[in-house]
C-alpha cells in the first residue's frame, strides 16, 4: 500500500483505549525498528514538537491472537513519498500537502503485514495516571498564574480565568508524569522586560506555593467536569482542554490525554523551586496527585 494521503484518526482525545484499525503502510525504520501506520488508533503519540506527554503502552492484537508490542508510539508526516518521524519531520503541522500520522514503533520481525485488521490496546491504568498528571499540570499552571498576578507590571497577555498568563509567558519545559507533571519557567530578561517583577522572590516563595495549593484544593472540592474539545477527527485537527470551573468554563489548547472531572486528581501538592541554570534564574514547579 501506498502511504496515507489524510491524518490518522486519533481516538483518545474521547479517552478511547481500545480500538479495530486496518494497516495501512509498514516501513522500516533508521534504528532497526518498523512503522506501523493505522487508519485509526486509540494509541497517543509523543510529539517531538512540544513532547510534554510521552508514548502510551499499548499492543496490537492480531487476527491469528498474536500479540505485537508498540515499543513506542510517535508523530510522524508524509509527503506522500517519504515518511518523517518524530523530529525529522520537515513541516509545521498542518502543512497543506502533508498527512500527519501516528508511526507505531515494532521490532521488525513483528507479525504485521499491510492490509491486516488488529486491534489496539492501551494500557489502562499507564494512560490514566498520565491523564491526572496532564490535568494536574493545567490546573496547577492556572493557580500559580493567579498567585503571582500582582507580579506584573505592565499589561500582559491574559489566561482563560482574566489572570497575567505567567505560564505561557515564561514556560522553558513541561514534562507530564504518572500522576504529576514538572514544569520549568525561566525568568530571563525578556520575561522581566514583559513587566514581571523577579525580585524577592525567593523570599515569597513559600507563600506563593501556598497560595497556589490552595487554589487547587478549592477548585478540586468543586469536582469540576473536564473535556476536551476537538475541531475534527484527524491528529492535526485543533482540540483543547475544557474545564467547567464555577467561576467559568476554562480552555487551554492542549494534544493529551486527561480525566473527565476534577475530583479524580484526589488531591494536588505543588513545590516550587528556584534555581540557576547557565545563569538564568528559574522556577520549577513540582506538581503531584496524592488522592
Amino acid at each position: 500500500m501506498t502511504l496515507p494521503a489524510t491524518d490518522t484518526v486519533v481516538l483518545y482525545p474521547a479517552g478511547s483505549t481500545r480500538n479495530g484499525a486496518v494497516v495501512l503502510h509498514l516501513e522500516p525504520v533508521p534504528d532497526g525498528r518498523m512503522a506501523v501506520l493505522l487508519d485509526e488508533t486509540a494509541c497517543h503519540p509523543v510529539d517531538a514538537g512540544w513532547p510534554d506527554q510521552g508514548t502510551d503502552r499499548a499492543v496490537f492484537l492480531t487476527s491469528t491472537g498474536e500479540e505485537v508490542a508498540v515499543t513506542e508510539a510517535v508523530v510522524a508526516a508524509t509527503d506522500g513519498e517519504t515518511l518523517f518521524i518524530g523530529a525529522d519531520v520537515p513541516v509545521r503541522k498542518g502543512e497543506e500537502g502533508w498527512a500527519f500520522v501516528v508511526a507505531h514503533l515494532v521490532t521488525p520481525d513483528a507479525a504485521v503485514s499491510e492490509g491486516d485488521e488488529v486491534t489496539v490496546v492501551v494500557d489502562e491504568e499507564y494512560r490514566n495516571a498520565l491523564s491526572i498528571g496532564h490535568t494536574a499540570c493545567h490546573l496547577a499552571s492556572l493557580a500559580l498564574n493567579r498567585a503571582l498576578a500582582d507580579r506584573w507590571t505592565k499589561e500582559v497577555r491574559v489566561d482563560g480565568l482574566g489572570e497575567p498568563d505567567f505560564d505561557g509567558a515564561a514556560i522553558a519545559s513541561s514534562l507530564i508524569r504518572e500522576n504529576g507533571s514538572t514544569d520549568v519557567f525561566r525568568l530571563n530578561k525578556s520575561l522581566r522586560r514583559k513587566g514581571f517583577a523577579a525580585d524577592g522572590l525567593a523570599e515569597q516563595l513559600a507563600a506563593i506555593e501556598a497560595a497556589t495549593g490552595a487554589t487547587l484544593a478549592a477548585w478540586i472540592s468543586e469536582d469540576a467536569p473536564v473535556h476536551i474539545d476537538v475541531a475534527g477527527p484527524g491528529l492535526t485537527d485543533r482540540r483543547s482542554w475544557v474545564a467547567d470551573l464555577a467561576e467559568a468554563s476554562v480552555s487551554i489548547p492542549c494534544g493529551g490525554t486527561h480525566v473527565s472531572a476534577l475530583s479524580e486528581l484526589g488531591s494536588l501538592t505543588v513545590t516550587l523551586e528556584l534555581a540557576d541554570v547557565d545563569g538564568t534564574p528559574t522556577l520549577t514547579m513540582l506538581t503531584d496527585a496524592t488522592g
